[in-house]
């Protein structure tokens, strides 16, 4: 080859390179923004649910360390102001490790309860943990850390959460739990249930074997209504939530899910075992908002793996930027034109093409 032909094939790649963009920029909100973050925690005690222990960490934008090079959160890190009060995220701190550093790089706080982890059955924990993560909330609402007073705007909040904390994360959309049909489903599922149970599911029928000392455990101020529905686990200060590959319509059922009333943003893989749930629970919510966004060919565990995190990051920063930061821009970024781009991503419930 010629050096005038080398020359031509080299510019016509590189025209393929930037029409197409680097790979990093495929994402752009998963690379961190520009602020360092600190992090605290904080020993609270919810006196009513019978002195409760709530461990608290809480994510904020900091000054930068001496070192630029530095990576992680730094523990009780001076706060940027500069840009005060930052919309308030919240989650377990299992999730919070995962995707914390990346969204609050870009401007927001973020408040996870640390000790709620995972479980593979309903029980008393399904109502307890979106409760912890209420409580914290109105703590650092009304009591923010040492330091870190006028730092979180608690006014403008959502909750994030994957798998266990998906759940979590979905009963404060304004879901509201329907006894009837959770007690329908024992010992034997509907069609519609039955279809969607997996190794993955958190159903079980435990609770409906002991459903008065069950409910003897929640505040009859959620469990008392007209129409049989609990109440919503959730505040209005919550204004969009992000449940990514979480569980359940068992507890919700169809006339539950139809009481979801904000913003709703779920992410899941096409492999992993709860798509069809999510499918499910993704067609009945009653928010007129709402968005579905699969990751094909991934299981559950896979999307816990490098690059999905990241990938994760950048749809909630898009997501919580552009609903409680007010950046418009962001819708972009989690569009139907947006994931129309990528060949590893689907608009709403996938079809297996």
């Amino acid at each position: 080859m010629n050096r005038v032909k080398l020359l031509g094939t080299i510019a016509v790649v590189v025209l393929v390179l930037v029409a197409c963009g680097p790979a990093a920029d495929a994402y752009p909100l998963a690379e961190s923004g520009p602020y360092r973050v600190g992090m605290r925690t904080v020993k609270l005690v919810d006196e009513s649910r019978g002195g409760r222990q709530v461990s608290v960490t809480v994510w904020y934008p900091a000054v930068g360390p001496a070192d630029p090079t530095s990576t992680g959160a730094a523990r009780d890190a001076e706060p940027d102001r500069s840009e005060e009060p930052y919309p308030l995220v919240l989650s377990s701190t299992t999730v919070a490790n995962t995707l914390a550093l990346y969204v609050v790089s870009h401007g927001f706080t973020w408040a996870s309860v640390d000790g709620i982890d995972t479980y593979f059955a309903f029980y008393e924990g399904a109502i307890d943990q979106p409760l912890d993560i209420l409580f914290a909330l109105d703590q650092v609402a009304a009591h923010p850390p040492e330091g870190l007073e006028g730092l979180i705007d608690a006014e403008r909040a959502g909750t994030i959460g994957y798998s266990f904390d998906g759940f979590n994360s979905l009963a404060m959309s304004g879901a509201r739990i329907d006894p009837e049909y959770y007690l329908a489903q024992c010992p034997t599922p509907d069609a519609t249930t039955e279809a969607i149970l997996g190794d993955l599911s958190a159903f079980n029928c435990g609770p409906a074997r002991k459903w008065d000392e069950f409910t003897a455990h929640v505040d009859p101020s959620i469990t008392a209504s007209e129409d049989g529905l609990w109440q919503p686990l959730t505040d209005q200060r919550i204004r969009a939530v992000m449940p990514m590959a979480g569980t359940g319509w068992w507890l919700f059922g169809e006339r539950g899910l139809a009481a979801v009333d904000r913003p709703v943003l779920m992410i899941v893989a096409t492999e992993d075992e709860l798509y069809n749930e999510n499918a499910l629970i993704y067609e009945h919510l009653g928010t007129s908002d709402r968005t579905l966004i699969s990751f094909v060919g991934m299981t559950h565990g896979g999307m816990l793996n490098t690059p999905y995190p990241e990938r994760m990051a950048h749809f909630a920063v898009a997501f919580f930027g552009y609903h409680l930061q007010g950046r418009e821009d962001y819708a972009a970024y989690f569009s139907q034109e947006f994931v129309g781009q990528h060949d590893e991503l689907a608009w709403g419930v996938y079809q297996g093409n």
